[in-house]
């Protein structure tokens, strides 16, 4: 006889569907890669007018791999920065409610 699997969509209401999330909180702080993505893209968009979000997906991810870690360095100053304020507004919004 097999086994009962459980899914992990089992989180639905009686009524079958799930529950929406909470969009009062904070936003997450982004990451290195996305501060460097915001900032390049239009660059990369403009050498590679052509070229679908896809395509610059993976030109930003090879331009982000060629990177040394002095070169990364502001980025993941920006992303420490996001974390502490995503950190601060979570705090303020559980110690108020």
């Amino acid at each position: 006889m097999p086994k009962e699997t459980v899914s992990k969509r089992s989180a639905k209401t009686e009524n079958g569907k799930r529950s929406k999330k909470d969009k009062t909180g904070p936003k997450r702080g982004l990451s290195a890669y996305m501060f460097f993505s915001q900032e390049m893209r239009p660059k990369v968009k403009e050498e590679n007018p052509d070229a679908s979000f896809g395509t610059l997906g993976k030109i930003l991810g090879e331009k982000w791999k060629a990177m040394s870690d002095e070169e990364k360095a502001p980025y993941t100053a920006k992303a420490e920065e996001d974390k502490k304020r995503y950190e601060a507004e979570k705090a303020a919004l559980e110690k108020s409610g």
